[in-house]
């Protein structure tokens, strides 16, 4: 065998045993926040011999649910981890040293951390013993799996994805004069909204605004059936605070609904609802409109890293002025709703959004498009 084919089949089996690295990552879903999702394979003589998936209850990282696992049998293995193994002390001791201490031959890292101030430490630590280190195996798709945590670790606030579905010619929904009240009207078909629950599942907050309550009553929940450590917190943005008491959000509040309103809230509207078991709290308002920003905090304080922004027109729009948006995910169907319908945002068209998306991707749910991209990347 050349040295070229013996570094094709190595790469090959670097991808294969990383893949399933990746899938035990992307299994804990509102497992791990507010800490990265990490999966952890540990592979001699080209078998498995453990694995394992960092679950923030359980405590232990990734990489240590699989040397528990491996007992004996891991001294010479190679280690496929989504993440680099952290290199210093948190709620546990660093990943890093107990590879080394376990006789770790070879450890292949999908990507670095995204943590500035430790990025690479890692890394050197393991080198540094005498182990061989690979890196930037499946980079990509490791770090969409991590891209909140990425963002915030860097910023301290959440990663915000704006999702709209979107008819063909680029409208949110049909004119109000042409709609029920506080009744859906559904653009996509069953894949799409498949998928948008799929995106719920993997988000610490959903977040809207009064006029999607008051025009669609939704639920907000997510309905997906698997675990979640931290129930889905359901964020309504409500300056005059009309949220009714009788929706189906504030009917299905169990400690999971946060509405967040101005001064200009009344005592009375306040206690009604959270006797009703909805969280209200009171924020700063700019010329009749909630601080962003401060909302902005006000949830990274409450270890929220990922809001998935699902919003009428005018918060969209206000999001994407100032330049709080990291990620897009814009579902179009083939029905068109014609002139007058509800725009995708206030003054700013879908295509112009499309036109400044980054690393874009684009897949097919039924009879709809999904387009995908970042306005701004949580990598550093």
């Amino acid at each position: 065998m050349t040295s070229s084919s013996i570094a094709e089949t190595i790469e090959n089996e670097d991808e294969r045993f990383m893949q399933r690295a990746l899938a035990l990552a992307q299994e804990t879903a509102a497992l791990a926040s507010p800490n990265p999702q990490v999966g952890c394979v540990l592979v001699r003589n080209g078998s498995i011999i453990a694995e394992g998936a960092h679950r923030y209850a359980a405590c232990d990282h990734a990489e240590i649910v699989a040397l528990k696992q491996a007992g004996e049998a891991v001294r010479g293995a190679t280690a496929y981890v989504t993440l680099e193994p952290c290199a210093h002390h948190g709620r546990t001791g660093p990943c890093a040293d107990a590879l080394i201490a376990r006789g770790i031959r070879r450890v292949v890292v999908a990507t670095e951390d995204p943590n500035p101030l430790v990025s690479g430490q890692g890394l050197a630590k393991l080198r540094a013993a005498g182990i061989e280190v690979a890196t930037g195996i499946l980079a990509q798709p490791a770090r969409e799996l991590n891209d909140a945590f990425a963002h915030f670790i860097q910023h301290r606030t959440p990663f915000v994805t704006l999702k709209a579905a979107l008819s063909a010619d680029g409208y949110l929904a049909p004119p109000p004069v042409a709609r029920a009240a506080a009744e859906p009207h559904w653009i996509t078909g069953p894949e799409s909204r498949a998928e948008v629950q799929r995106l719920r599942h993997a988000s610490d907050a959903i977040l809207t605004g009064i006029g999607t309550i008051l025009a669609d009553d939704p639920a907000l929940t997510d309905r997906i059936g698997l675990p979640r450590r931290r129930p889905l917190v359901r964020v309504v943005l409500d300056t005059q605070l009309r949220t009714p008491p009788g929706s189906q959000l504030i009917a299905t509040a169990m400690h999971d609904v946060l509405i967040l309103t101005s001064s200009a809230a009344r005592p009375e509207e306040i206690r009604k609802l959270r006797e009703a078991g909805a969280e209200v709290a009171v924020i700063s308002a700019d010329t009749g409109h909630l601080n962003l920003q401060e909302i902005l905090r006000t949830l990274a304080a409450r270890d929220i890293l990922s809001i998935l922004l699902e919003a009428g027109t005018h918060l969209n729009a206000a999001f994407l002025r100032e330049d709080l948006v990291g990620k897009v995910i814009l579902f179009r169907s083939t029905t068109e709703l014609g002139p007058g319908s509800v725009p995708f945002a206030e003054e700013i068209t879908p295509q112009s959004i499309e036109q400044r998306l980054t690393r874009t991707t684009r897949t097919q749910y039924g009879q709809d498009t999904c387009t995908t991209g970042y306005l701004h990347s949580p990598w550093p």
